[in-house]
């Protein structure tokens, strides 16, 4: 999960003063109005229709587009970005409201929670089919595929291949759902793959679930395939289990452009000496050595300068929980012999 740049339009001359403008200004340096006016105009008139609408991504997406066309520096840009906060934290309520108090029947509910579960997946299935039909993404999952299927054979390379897809496809899932636009992923052999987001995140906790939604995914998929494995008594699907927790659990080292990078930017000092604490006391459990470099990593984060004053509670269990389990996915045991 990297970070891209998106080309603004065009604009050669001031609306106002007619100054000769760089494609990338978005203010006049004379007269320092904004270039693209007209257009913000008609992004925010877009979004809170939208959002009136109840379509918020929809409304997010609008708000992001107009973000980039403000100067970083300005009143209107930090409005907007506030704006974008808050719709963030509606799109998260969303499907909260209305749970605690609840007077149907039990076995209602329970149907209603199978049902909403059928949907949920399905919804899924249909965003990681969508992803395959991305020439770029298809061509080189098949170059990965080929690489590792003569490493390793087609069982291996092919389980490997589709974990990692669905990783990325986590992140684009929380990328569509806070309204920013992103490439297909691209599959790299020897480094795994990436999606490149051509947008600013401004609000840290956004940033950090868009960046624990790959491994969350990537351990849902590591989990169906020991789950493969304790049904089947192949042990390639505990081979698939094992790397993906590996790859799952190294991506949280909490630094640079890493998952476990954005996710730590929404905690603050303490949550990240508990996240430190955390990983030492899964190492001392299971003697994983990736965890050495995530408890060095967290140390560091914990001592930065840089800290947000109200964490997300959501990305700090997260964090917790995914170093746990996926801790102890690297460390099982894989028969080779067979």
């Amino acid at each position: 999960m990297t970070a891209g740049s998106t080309a603004l339009p065009s604009a050669t001359l001031c609306p106002q003063c007619g100054t000769e403008l760089a494609p990338s200004l978005t203010s006049c340096p004379s007269c320092h109005v904004l270039v693209h006016g007209t257009r913000l105009g008609e992004l925010a008139t877009q979004a809170e229709a939208e959002v009136a609408a109840g379509n918020l991504s929809a409304g997010l997406a609008h708000w992001r587009e107009a973000l980039e066309l403000l100067p970083i520096n300005s009143s209107q840009y930090q409005a907007v970005a506030d704006r974008i906060a808050e719709l963030g934290r509606r799109v998260d309520a969303v499907g909260k409201e209305g749970q605690v108090k609840n007077e149907r029947p039990v076995h209602r509910r329970i149907w209603s929670a199978i049902v909403a579960g059928g949907i949920f997946l399905l919804s899924k299935i249909k965003l990681l089919l969508l992803g395959l039909t991305k020439i770029t993404t298809l061509l080189s999952m098949l170059v990965y595929f080929g690489v590792y299927w003569e490493l390793w054979g087609w069982k291996f390379a092919l389980g490997l291949v589709l974990s990692i897809y669905i990783h990325e496809m986590g992140h684009m899932a929380a990328f569509h759902r806070y309204g920013m636009k992103t490439t297909a992923p691209m599959f790299i052999p020897g480094f795994g793959a990436l999606i490149r987001y051509r947008q600013a995140i401004t609000d840290p906790r956004q940033e950090a679930r868009v960046g624990l939604a790959g491994p969350l995914w990537g351990l849902g998929a590591a989990l169906a395939c020991y789950s493969m494995f304790r049904i089947t008594g192949d042990h390639s699907w505990a081979a698939i289990a094992k790397m993906g927790g590996f790859i799952n659990l190294f991506n949280l080292i909490p630094i640079w452009q890493l998952d476990g990078g954005h996710g730590f930017k929404a905690l603050t000092r303490p949550q990240r000496w508990v996240a430190a604490a955390a990983i030492g006391a899964c190492w001392a459990v299971t003697s994983q050595g990736m965890l050495i470099l995530l408890g060095i990593g967290a140390a560091y984060q914990a001592l930065s300068k840089k800290q947000t004053r109200t964490g997300d509670t959501l990305s700090f269990v997260s964090y917790i929980a995914l170093v746990g389990v996926l801790s102890w996915l690297a460390g099982i045991l894989v028969d080779t012999t067979g």
